[in-house]
């Protein structure tokens, strides 16, 4: 009689291996979709548009070569690298269409975790507070103002969800604080006699 089956012992072996030969791809994959997330935003603040879309055509092979590996280990869907991915791309994609498309990308169509999206929906936030910041000083004081609107009915929008706490509570706590940054823009706008 056998005490140790080492057939199976090679067996949780082989999915262990799998596993960790996953979870570098994903890691590494993720970081590559951060990179081009950050060249995104950094040619949209520059109104670089044709490298943002070239960039944009890229992202999106990457996200769907991530999907597909992570669908090879369903649980690295939960992993650091693989949420952060996701997150960043988000805030890329959607900063991406409001300015190229003056629309935000519905999750419906993004069709990533409600969550992910979310999060990176609330990333966004810092980019059209930067965004409002640079267009006050081009003197172009309405962009200033229709993003102090879009930040204000984004978080009139994510008050009425139920964040009970972790990572989503806290990232939509700092939303109030931008907001405020920009009322106090428009504020100055207004007594300035700019707007």
């Amino acid at each position: 009689m056998k005490i140790l089956d080492k057939k199976d012992m090679e067996r949780i072996k082989r999915s262990i291996d799998s596993y960790e030969s996953c979870r570098d791809s994903v890691n590494h994959q993720s970081r590559d979709i951060i990179r081009l997330s950050k060249k995104i935003i950094y040619s949209l603040h520059r109104n670089d548009i044709k490298n943002a879309t070239s960039s944009v055509k890229r992202i999106k092979t990457k996200i769907s070569q991530l999907n597909k590996t992570v669908s090879k280990e369903p649980k690295l869907r939960t992993s650091g690298a693989f949420k952060v991915a996701i997150q960043e791309y988000i805030e890329a994609i959607t900063f991406y269409d409001l300015l190229k498309h003056n629309r935000i990308s519905p999750n419906s169509k993004l069709g990533v975790d409600p969550e992910y999206y979310l999060l990176g929906l609330i990333d966004l936030v810092g980019e059209l507070v930067r965004r409002a910041i640079n267009s006050a000083i081009k003197e172009d004081y309405e962009t200033s103002v229709k993003l102090k609107d879009l930040v204000s009915e984004l978080y009139d929008e994510l008050l009425l969800f139920d964040f009970a706490g972790g990572e989503l509570r806290k990232k939509f706590d700092s939303i109030k604080y931008d907001l405020k940054k920009l009322e106090d823009l428009v504020l100055s706008l207004k007594l300035n006699g700019k707007i």
